[in-house]
């Protein structure tokens, strides 16, 4: 077949219909957007949203905010974007080696974190607690109300308008509460094969980044990663690709046999997993009796006891836990200053106040700070200087 040397958007879909496989999303059969939007000439559907998502401004606040070390403790350190942009990487990997729409897929993984708070996890927890009896945070949720409510870039509608499939990609949490929907659609029991590649792909790229980053700010040895049997397997892989592998360059190594393995596990067993049930449409996936990309057991086995050393010796080390302790008591204040004055919150903010109320209004705004713009605010309302 000789392609056109201009591909339009209706090109595109016609090789998506040949060429992927039948469960995975098609642009050209999407369930759409909540607001009527005139199609691209060029760009398909999925394509549209990745780019909207990147040109966003929530995306770009990303580069700011705390991924395991809080923004500003060294230049080379993983934020929130750089692990964004790696998972991303990954998921278009892993969708293009199982034959599912990697602009989707890519997509999903974009916006996956786009509504995370300031200072990582620990300010997750802290906006969660402040809103108990308003309705909690949940930076998954609240990805959603970015794209769909917050962000505000077009006119004649709220949001990014993005279409249903990446938006529903973003309900990990709620698709499998029984008889979920979004727009009138179900959401789960499981996600479409895109949603769950962007999920396993966070997953496995913090599992070697995160130790990266640990090991080079000296929270973590060798000697400890060696007591893993993952990291003995990722060592004894790096060792054979490259004899005589110098020690100083033996660890850079190993965290890429390290991805590689995660990798290679979940193509192999999500392939295996999708040919045994064959399903024949992207719905047929979301009523599987089981998770359609997943790991092996043998390395579901091997990663428990890494997880668990990660929340141990990295994200509760006192070096991390007490920069961000430290900085979550800064965003108690500032989140109560705000709720107490209003009136000094930003413009948009403030016209969201009758329709959203007052304490998810000042929840919206401080999920949507940069770690270093949470600091200049509480230290420009003179809170650094109460006892």
């Amino acid at each position: 077949m000789i392609l056109p040397m201009i591909h339009s958007r209706e090109e595109r879909e016609k090789l998506e219909s040949a060429n992927l496989a039948p469960y995975a999303a098609r642009s050209g059969t999407s369930a759409g957007r909540r607001y009527p939007d005139p199609p691209h000439d060029y760009r398909s559907e999925f394509q549209r949203d990745r780019d909207r998502i990147l040109h966003c401004k929530a995306f770009r606040r990303l580069e700011y905010k705390t991924q395991v070390f809080v923004n500003g403790t060294a230049d080379h350190y993983r934020t929130r974007l750089t692990h964004t942009m790696e998972m991303a990487a990954v998921a278009r990997t892993l969708a293009r080696a199982l034959n599912a729409n990697e602009d989707l897929a890519e997509a999903i993984a974009l916006a996956h974190d786009i509504g995370h708070s300031p200072f990582g996890h620990v300010g997750e927890d802290a906006l969660d607690d402040l809103m108990r009896k308003h309705g909690g945070f949940d930076h998954n949720v609240q990805s959603c109300r970015a794209v769909e409510l917050i962000e505000h870039r077009y006119p004649g509608f709220p949001g990014l308008n993005l279409t249903w499939e990446v938006r529903a990609g973003l309900r990990k949490h709620q698709a499998s509460v029984p008889g979920a929907e979004l727009d009138g659609l179900p959401l789960g029991p499981f996600q479409q094969v895109e949603a769950q590649i962007a999920d396993v792909a966070d997953d496995l790229t913090y599992h070697a980044h995160d130790v990266d980053d640990a090991l080079e700010a000296g929270l973590i040895t060798d000697l400890q990663l060696g007591a893993l049997e993952l990291w003995r397997r990722a060592a004894e892989r790096a060792h054979a690709r490259y004899p005589g592998l110098p020690s100083e360059r033996e660890a850079d190594v190993t965290i890429r046999c390290l991805l590689d393995m995660q990798v290679e596990d979940v193509i192999r067993t999500s392939a295996a997993r999708l040919d045994q049930y064959r399903p024949g449409s992207p719905a047929d996936v979301m009523k599987l009796p089981v998770r359609a990309i997943t790991y092996s057991a043998a390395l579901r086995d091997m990663l428990e006891p890494f997880r668990a050393f990660l929340y141990r010796d990295v994200y509760y080390h006192s070096a991390v836990s007490d920069d961000s302790h430290e900085a979550v008591g800064m965003m108690r204040k500032l989140f109560l200053y705000y709720v107490d004055h209003p009136e000094v919150m930003g413009r948009k903010a403030r016209a969201r106040l009758e329709a959203e109320g007052l304490w998810r209004t000042v929840c919206d705004y401080i999920a949507g700070m940069t770690d270093r713009y949470a600091i200049e605010e509480y230290q420009r309302f003179g809170l650094d200087q109460e006892s």
